[in-house]
């Protein structure tokens, strides 16, 4: 007797499990329901549950089932509906095709003599996207589109992006806190199998290092006049915790320069978290300003927060600019309008021409978006995305 289509789709995950190219991701499979529906032409998931057609399943034979069981996980494991929303308000066919190229990649990385997996002919798969982002590939297929080279495509499955935006802020970190704990295990099993190492689900289970205290520590390294304590005036950060603790007092710092990536690549959460942290920072050190700067391909804004004022910076900023990216702006701003600061500090995703605006004359922090992105100049920290 033939198998049923929810039957094939276990008989699949337990293969995934049993497989050293896989098992890692066994727990994943777990995460959300699995649905069977005759509403979607072929499969798709919202982050968190995936859906599947009966149909579209009885095409596939065992290995192709397995790509596409392993295709939906993958979007999960990268959170592919939730972090780039944006792309997808831009652009829905070029969003779906760049998260496909690098899901697709990733199952045949892990699995190039096909022991496991066959990929499906409708699937996207371009070696040129080895190692890329889903930003990245997304970047390359838009100019292609824009030079008239691009053709849309497809895929072998869609992608539920109206189902993602359904799901509560709550839900999305609980989908996002399973998928991670999800993986730690596969991890556990995959040692004791003795099964092979998947270098994109490293990334994702490296220790994420503090940025926030990076952050205070470089600007608090920069303001070398800051060198001495007194008890006369109780540390601001501490006391609410009815903690006593000495700040810092001497004289004055300069100002300190802020840049922020407005190109479209920084949500407002992340925007809104660096700023906090940077005001509270301030507001301990004493810059004699902050000269807040909004950039894409040019200054689109300047701001400046005068010792005292650094608190109403939320209540009075208006964020500018939304073009393309080249962060050479405000290098060549800072020089042009003869600023003179203590200390740089760049907010952005990172996807900036090669030479980051050539050297830095001041002292330069780059809070980054993207993992795998650093500077050639001053200091890096990547921000949490």
């Amino acid at each position: 007797m033939a198998l049923t289509s929810e039957q094939r789709v276990t008989k699949s995950h337990i293969a995934i499990m049993r497989s050293k190219e896989f098992c890692m991701f066994a727990g994943v499979l777990s995460v959300g329901k699995v649905i069977f529906t005759d509403d979607i032409p072929t499969a798709c998931t919202n982050g968190r549950d995936v859906m599947y057609n009966p149909n579209f399943i009885k095409t596939l034979d065992d290995r192709e089932l397995n790509f596409v069981v392993l295709h939906e996980a993958l979007h999960k494991v990268y959170q592919h509906m939730h972090l780039w929303k944006k792309l997808w308000k831009q652009s829905p066919m070029l969003t779906n095709m760049a998260a496909d190229y690098v899901v697709n990649y990733s199952i045949h990385e892990a699995d190039e003599q096909g022991v496991i997996t066959k990929r499906p002919d409708s699937a996207l798969f371009d070696l040129k996207y080895k190692g890329m982002t889903t930003k990245q590939v997304f970047e390359l297929l838009k100019k292609d589109f824009e030079d008239n080279r691009g053709e849309g495509k497809d895929g072998h499955d869609s992608h539920d992006w109206e189902g993602a935006e359904a799901l509560s802020d709550e839900e999305v970190k609980e989908t996002a806190k399973q998928i991670d704990q999800a993986l730690r295990q596969g991890e556990i099993i995959r040692g004791k199998m003795q099964g092979n190492k998947n270098r994109s689900v490293n990334e994702l289970l490296e220790p994420k290092v503090n940025w926030r205290e990076q952050l205070r520590d470089f600007v608090n390294a920069t303001c070398k006049n800051k060198d001495k304590t007194s008890w006369k005036r109780p540390h601001k950060r501490f006391i609410g915790h009815d903690i006593y603790m000495p700040s810092m007092v001497g004289e004055s710092i300069g100002q300190i320069v802020v840049g922020i990536d407005t190109s479209g690549s920084i949500g407002q959460q992340e925007l809104n978290e660096f700023l906090t942290e940077v005001v509270a920072i301030c507001d301990d050190v004493s810059p004699s300003s902050i000269e807040l700067l909004y950039w894409d391909t040019h200054v689109a804004g300047h701001e400046t927060y005068n010792q005292g004022d650094y608190k109403g910076l939320f209540e009075s900023t208006k964020p500018a600019g939304g073009g393309g990216t080249h962060v050479g702006c405000v290098n060549q701003y800072i020089k042009d309008k003869r600023i003179q600061p203590e200390a740089i500090i760049i907010l952005t995703d990172g996807y900036v021409e090669n030479d980051f605006g050539g050297n830095w004359e001041y002292p330069t922090l780059w809070a980054i978006t993207t993992r795998h992105i650093t500077s050639p100049h001053g200091k890096t920290i990547h921000i949490d995305n």
